[in-house]
């Protein structure tokens, strides 16, 4: 069984029980992989399905329509928590925390596979174990590769997708990516250079206010909460192999835009116009795929949510209602 740095089963159980919000409550830890059993816990219900514990948290009626919410990096279902708040009165809500994130185990990487394939398999157990047979899946970041790798494995299941500043498009990838193509290529000789390029402090103060002229309209617990996550026992390894991973998303750029082609999906682009993560020709790039998807380029960062939530609520309202 893999641990969690969060401490032991009774702390995260006294945890999981006790915190609740204004929105709802969190989830229980469901435990995800094969054989289920389950248990009643204070605060919900835990699914023991391998000893891989995830945490999520979840808010608004359960036989309502459900969104699913894939978390970016290096952030956990905390980052949904404006929409939580905002969203719960008529839609199921779910958000997980990926295995090394937030919440949930972080199994030590010699003994798990920290890949993009492994979380997409991950979280479609997670969904499995939830029953939750249909859903609009909202992904930001890390996100979009993963849930377009559920939503190829599983079409039946996608009522529509949401995309907030996530690239399924090789030229969505930026400048600032040279430095990550250079530690695909070559990791060995890349490896401290990218550590210092993805974990620094002004690294992650700049995936929130990016360009943005107004950095004050930030709380910069954002980032130091998240370099204080990354800078847990851990988080460098786990971190570093799940990006040198991440050329696998650049190598299924094709098959995604194919799919997305062939299926034409209902989709919703949301866009920060400061994010420095990614290229600004990308929310439009979509089109090309889905001719009819909504593209709305926002004055926010790369984790839009930040400063625009309101609006982001008010879209997300709008294009659910509107796909039923």
């Amino acid at each position: 069984s893999s641990s969690s740095p969060h401490g032991g089963e009774g702390d995260r159980d006294i945890w999981t029980a006790t915190r609740s919000t204004r929105y709802g409550s969190f989830g229980p830890l469901v435990n995800v992989g094969p054989g289920v059993n389950s248990s009643s816990r204070d605060g919900g219900t835990s699914t023991s399905l391998d000893g891989l514990s995830i945490f999520y948290r979840e808010a608004g009626p359960k036989d309502a329509p459900a969104i699913l919410f894939l978390h970016g990096l290096p952030s956990s279902s905390r980052m949904y928590e404006p929409l939580l708040s905002r969203l719960a009165d008529r839609y199921h809500l779910i958000a997980p925390d990926y295995p090394g994130f937030g919440h949930s185990d972080w199994p030590d990487p010699k003994k798990f596979a920290y890949t993009f394939d492994h979380y997409a398999e991950i979280m479609n157990h997670f969904t499995e174990a939830l029953g939750l047979s249909r859903y609009t899946l909202y992904m930001q970041d890390y996100g979009g590769p993963v849930g377009f790798r559920m939503a190829l494995a599983h079409p039946d299941r996608i009522e529509a997708l949401i995309v907030q500043d996530a690239v399924a498009h090789n030229e969505g990838l930026g400048a600032n990516w040279k430095p990550r193509r250079a530690f695909w290529a070559d990791r060995a000789a890349n490896e401290s250079t990218l550590r210092t390029n993805l974990l620094s402090l002004p690294t992650t103060r700049t995936r929130h206010v990016g360009n943005d002229p107004n950095v004050e309209r930030y709380d910069p617990d954002l980032w130091t909460d998240e370099f204080a996550f990354l800078n847990q026992p851990g988080q460098a390894d786990i971190q570093s192999d799940l990006f040198y991973d991440y050329r696998t998303n650049v190598d299924a750029y094709t098959k995604w835009q194919a799919w997305m082609r062939e299926k034409r999906p209902r989709l919703l682009v949301i866009w920060g116009k400061y994010d420095l993560s990614f290229d600004l020709s990308e929310p439009e790039a979509y089109r090309r795929d889905v001719p009819n998807a909504q593209v709305h380029v926002l004055d926010a960062g790369h984790f839009a949510l930040d400063t625009a939530a309101d609006e982001i609520a008010a879209l997300v309202r709008g294009f659910v209602d509107s796909s039923r």
